[in-house]
């Protein structure tokens, strides 16, 4: 499939889980991720969840993050550049949700892409290779290409990986890793 027709198809498949599955489902990703070998790092970027999209609930992720006292960082999205700024996650960070329901933080401690060695992704769906679709503004990719080559990108998803996208573009940033509730993939 392409990915307008993977993203019409898995906004509804999201859209069709309950409250329930989608806090069962988030909490298996976080003990997933437990067993990859990505611990060992201190910059951990992460997403806050749009709960309005049903988004796989990444405060499981947080408390992990913030038990192993790594350096948490988020983003705020500048919709007229469809770029983002990363900030530091402190506990005096005031977080608001803007025009499009992302929870982001208001101001802070800005932290270069560059510093960033592990970036959880917000996706819609994936493939075996690794490709993966999101909400179609570019963001992600923007962003990933501003980190160093090294930097871990995982992907987390409530669904399993389809077999291949059809329309992938040079500019589209590979993952690393995907983790749904039933497996971890590696590319």
């Amino acid at each position: 499939m392409t990915k307008a027709e993977l993203r019409k198809t898995y906004k509804l498949k999201r859209q069709e889980l309950s409250s329930e599955t989608v806090e069962e489902f988030s909490l298996q990703i976080a003990n997933r991720l437990l067993t990859l070998p990505i611990w060992d790092f201190s910059f951990y970027h992460i997403f806050l969840s749009i709960e309005e999209l049903k988004e796989v609930n990444t405060d499981y992720l947080l408390n992990i993050l913030s038990g192993k006292d790594k350096h948490i960082v988020i983003s705020k999205s500048d919709f007229t550049t469809n770029t983002m700024i990363h900030f530091l996650l402190t506990d005096s960070t005031v977080i608001k949700k803007n025009a499009y329901n992302i929870p982001e933080p208001l101001d802070g401690i800005e932290v270069p892409a560059q510093n960033l060695e592990v970036v959880f992704i917000p996706l819609l769906a994936f493939d075996e290779e690794g490709h993966r679709v999101g909400y179609g503004k570019g963001f992600y990719d923007s962003f990933l290409a501003e980190c160093k080559p090294e930097t871990l990108k995982i992907g987390v998803s409530f669904f399993e990986a389809e077999t291949k996208i059809e329309d992938i573009f040079k500019g589209d940033m590979a993952l690393d890793y995907c983790v749904t509730p039933k497996q971890v993939y590696k590319f």
